[in-house]
């Protein structure tokens, strides 16, 4: 498996297998069936509601622990030093691990500076070996660092064709702070597997419209998190280091840029929403 290194030196896949929105009564077996597909990391979070059944298809995945990487979110409703402290040992128990190979605060509201303080604890004593955030503009993944001991290792934000976030994936970048994409398919949006400038690139090279996708972010150095529920799929998502996208192909998949994100609602009613999510973990 490919692998990124992390600026405290921790090597993470650059593909995943994200199992948000997978109900927790099918998240087991998807979970088993991409560790048997070839996937290594697997990333999941409080707010998904199915660490448990993520913890139970690590156990009965058939690879040693120590091969594979486990990413968890810290909600926030679990916000705050000691709060983040409670919900790190219960996300824990349910994962049924030892340890988590990465922690990331899952959205930059309420008190995301004591639950960074509460990961670097953590990540101090070796119960986490890297820790980051999640859908945090750039300045406040930095000013979450400059004004703490550890500089995030990684921001995980929407990315995809229709998405691009060149500068703010650049940005991260250049503070030693690895970008990571969910939804790099756009949640099947706007026909994206369908998309004709895609599956043209595709076909170019013998390869799917999604194959495309991922190849596209992993020559900019983004951690891919793809989600699919069918092992075909799920193989196919992970052949994608036999070709290479070309000038021409590039630039045909700026040209898709739509200059918003497909998901995220306004600032104000975006804090509202998380506020109002309240799922008792």
């Amino acid at each position: 498996m490919h692998t990124l290194t992390l600026n405290n030196g921790v090597k993470i896949p650059l593909l995943g297998f994200g199992v948000y929105q997978i109900p927790p009564q099918d998240t087991e077996q998807a979970v088993i069936h991409a560790v048997e597909a070839g996937y290594r990391h697997i990333d999941t979070a409080q707010a998904y509601l199915n660490e448990s059944e993520v913890g139970r298809g690590i156990a009965h995945c058939g690879v040693a622990r120590e091969d594979l990487f486990v990413t968890t979110k810290i909600w926030v409703e679990n916000a705050g030093e000691a709060a983040a402290e409670a919900s790190l040992h219960r996300s824990l128990g349910r994962l049924n691990l030892d340890y988590i190979d990465m922690v990331l605060v899952h959205q930059p509201y309420g008190d995301y500076y004591g639950t960074w303080r509460t990961l670097e604890k953590w990540q101090a004593a070796g119960k986490i070996r890297a820790i980051g955030v999640s859908n945090f503009a750039p300045e406040r993944a930095v000013d979450l660092g400059v004004f703490n001991r550890v500089m995030p290792q990684a921001d995980q934000i929407e990315v995809n064709p229709f998405h691009q976030r060149l500068r703010e994936a650049a940005e991260l970048q250049a503070e030693g702070i690895a970008v990571q994409a969910w939804a790099p398919f756009a949640e099947g949006q706007h026909g994206i597997f369908e998309n004709p400038t895609l599956c043209a690139i595709g076909a170019k090279h013998g390869k799917s419209a999604a194959q495309v996708i991922i190849r596209w972010l992993v020559e900019r150095n983004i951690v891919v998190l793809a989600k699919s529920a069918r092992r075909e799929r799920m193989a196919e998502n992970l052949d994608v280091f036999d070709f290479a996208l070309d000038d021409a192909d590039k630039a045909a998949i700026a040209a898709l840029e739509s200059g918003r994100s497909l998901f995220t609602r306004e600032p104000v009613e975006r804090v509202k929403w998380a506020h109002g999510l309240a799922f008792n973990i």
